[in-house]
């Protein structure tokens, strides 16, 4: 399943929820992606985004939120950007 994230970090908790707008209007990092994918997600986290804590924070709170091991989920798009694509399974 590949879904897409917006994620805001050094929040004050950590939260994930759908969001029923797009998140990739404008979105220049993802042309010529399909667009026509499973969901949209806005995950806020406590990490700084510095050193990959962020993704590594994304990842946990991914996998507990999905009921997945943490090796069953792939950020393959937006390392180092707010809008991230993620496969999962």
């Amino acid at each position: 399943m590949r879904i897409y994230i917006k994620v805001s970090p050094r929040s004050s908790k950590n939260e994930i929820y759908p969001v029923k707008s797009s998140l990739l209007r404008g979105a220049e990092q993802f042309d010529g992606v399909n667009k026509d994918f499973y969901g949209e997600y806005r995950v806020k986290l406590t990490a700084p985004p510095v050193d990959g804590a962020a993704n590594e924070m994304l990842i946990k709170l991914l996998s507990q939120h999905f009921k997945v091991s943490k090796s069953m989920i792939n950020i393959v798009g937006g390392k180092t950007a707010k809008i991230k694509m993620v496969d999962i399974g």
